[in-house]
């Protein structure tokens, strides 16, 4: 816990320092009013006593009276601005958490996204996002106002009589351990309830999403997702039910034993004015303040330390992902004069056992184009992401224009490379950024946009360069063939000196994708550029074809040289004519 404190309290005082400042000066202000209302209150009952023995005027009384009006009213407008600052800082800081997170994602390696159990930590970091603003609050209104108000108010009681101090402290101690049980239960369901909130949130969007709900709503599969959507939610309310019912019988048991303990400190107060050591303001101040205790103590341990350590687990998770390893590597300039070569290289995804690219060699000449084809997991993209040096290889080197990929920084291995991809993005966004965004290093000019639009073959029948594409931000929406286009305009509109298509034409038909990957090759001239497909009569249009088969290369040639060895490429050849004949 002290670690997770050290770690958090610097983050919401970097994400709000102004807030964070007037918050915990406020604080200290209103635990010290907490204290000297007790203490006024005890002047003002022994003042009220004074004055029916005639040893007092009414001017006594009535000054006694505003100074504990002028406290009690500085209490309220504290607490009202305490609780003010709080909204404002906690929003202010779960944004700068949140762009935290980001930041940092964007520093580990792509290849991670891949891991079951990295994304099961990354919904428990997500979950910590929007726990650590409370998880700091509880922490410096523990520090600030309840330290210093027990202090104060421990102090002020231990000079009344030492054993009230003892006593109250002792009351607390059951309360405490019930907290510290809490903490390792919670800790523990939120480790269990990760993969559970991944499914149902997953099953959520299937029913929902717009992305999804047509084909589930035709399929008549809602009811399937519902049911499973409704399984894991049960599932998890059964967790936290039982993680609650657990903490809350041992919480009521220990908290009657701490109430015990106030009845024996509420008696020693009595007797010591009984025997007159003390006066009776103060037994009348100690005894409304011994609620007062209570009541703030019983606040402190089970509802603010309690919804601590019921986020504490988030929090740790949260703190986790920051403190996962990031890619880094030596800056550098990119000279493509020298190619892409990869040497025996291999790659296995994290929990899988067989390699999804194994002992792979190859090499990318200045200014040539080759096509990868291959059937369905045979590894391309893979191979794809290997070059690129989005992945880096479990053994084996690529080196990216003189570039070694494991030793290099992603910025500059990404520099001056462009791609449109098998799974490109609809960026909810108007036309002119879903295009410019893939390079944003310069300023986005029409004249640029309406190039790469037109180099991509797209037909948007006249609409305007800021209009939204999107229904659900009151836009308009495209065709998936428009989409594809437009994704391919995005990766045309970035400065490169390699570019890759990987699948990007699966919309259009074939021969649109023909005229497409036509007009690729011309703007390819001089670049180095590889092709992703799975129609074959594209591939003919690359310098030098790869045929991979089960994560290997197993042919390599132009598309005349492999027909003529009746090899792999030759089979999926014939396979796909027929298919052409007979339609």
């Amino acid at each position: 816990m002290i670690k997770l404190i050290y770690r958090t309290i610097p983050i919401r005082l970097k994400a709000t320092p102004v807030l964070s400042i007037i918050e915990m000066f406020l604080q200290i202000i209103h635990a010290l009013l907490w204290t000297a209302s007790v203490i006024v209150t005890k002047n003002l009952f022994d003042t009220v006593i004074l004055a029916t023995e005639g040893q007092a005027v009414f001017w006594d009384c009535a000054t006694a009276i505003l100074v504990l009006a002028a406290i009690t009213f500085g209490q309220q407008i504290m607490n009202g601005l305490c609780n003010f600052i709080f909204t404002v800082a906690d929003q202010k800081s779960e944004n700068y958490i949140r762009s935290l997170l980001q930041r940092k994602l964007q520093k580990i390696d792509p290849a991670r996204f891949e891991d079951t159990d990295f994304l099961d930590d990354l919904n428990k970091a997500r979950e910590g996002v929007k726990a650590l603003p409370s998880f700091c609050d509880i922490i410096l209104v523990g520090l600030l106002f309840y330290g210093i108000y027990f202090a104060s108010i421990g102090w002020y009681l231990a000079s009344l009589k030492p054993i009230l101090l003892i006593t109250l402290m002792l009351a607390f101690v059951p309360a405490l351990l019930a907290q510290i049980v809490r903490a390792k239960v919670f800790t523990k369901l939120e480790e269990q309830s990760a993969p559970l909130r991944r499914e149902h949130e997953y099953y959520q969007k299937a029913m929902c999403d717009r992305e999804y709900f047509k084909e589930t709503r035709i399929l008549g599969a809602y009811r399937f997702f519902q049911k499973l959507f409704s399984d894991t939610l049960s599932s998890l309310s059964c967790k936290t039910w039982k993680a609650e019912r657990k903490t809350a019988l041992l919480q009521l048991m220990l908290t009657t034993i701490s109430f015990a303990g106030m009845a024996v400190a509420s008696y020693l107060l009595f007797a010591a004015t009984m025997e007159g050591e003390i006066t009776v303001g103060s037994f009348a101040a100690v005894f409304a303040a011994i609620g007062n205790i209570f009541y703030i103590m019983d606040e402190v341990i089970n509802r603010h330390i309690g919804n601590m350590n019921k986020d504490v687990g988030k929090v740790k998770n949260f703190i986790r992902m920051l403190d996962m390893p990031e890619r880094t590597g030596d800056t550098g300039t990119l000279d493509f004069s020298q190619g892409i070569t990869a040497e025996s290289i291999s790659f296995t995804y994290q929990g899988r056992d067989e390699p999804a690219v194994s002992n792979v060699s190859l090499s990318i000449a200045d200014g040539e184009t080759i096509a990868i084809v291959g059937e369905n997991g045979a590894g391309k993209s893979t191979l794809v992401r290997l070059l690129t040096g989005v992945y880096r290889p479990s053994a084996g080197r690529v080196t990216v224009g003189g570039l070694d990929t494991c030793e290099t920084a992603p910025m500059s291995l990404y520099s001056s490379i462009s791609g449109v991809f098998q799974k490109y993005q609809r960026y909810k966004m108007v036309l002119g950024e879903n295009v410019a965004i893939s390079n944003t290093d310069i300023k986005p000019a029409n004249d640029m946009i309406e190039t790469a639009l037109n180099e991509a073959g797209v037909e948007l029948n006249d609409i305007e360069f800021d209009t939204m594409l999107s229904p659900e931000f009151d836009g308009i929406d495209l065709s998936g063939g428009q989409w594809q286009r437009l994704a391919i305009a995005r990766g045309l509109y970035r400065k490169s000196d390699f570019i890759v298509l990987d699948e990007p034409t699966a919309a259009i038909d074939p021969i649109e994708e023909t005229r497409v990957y036509s007009q690729f090759q011309k703007l390819a001239e001089g670049k180095c550029a590889v092709i992703v497909t799975h129609r074959l009569g594209s591939a003919k249009l690359a310098h030098r074809i790869v045929v991979m088969d089960n994560g290997e290369i197993v042919d390599t040639g132009t598309h005349e040289e492999l027909l003529s060895r009746n090899g792999k490429y030759a089979d999926m050849w014939k396979a796909q004519a027929v298919w052409y004949e007979r339609t």
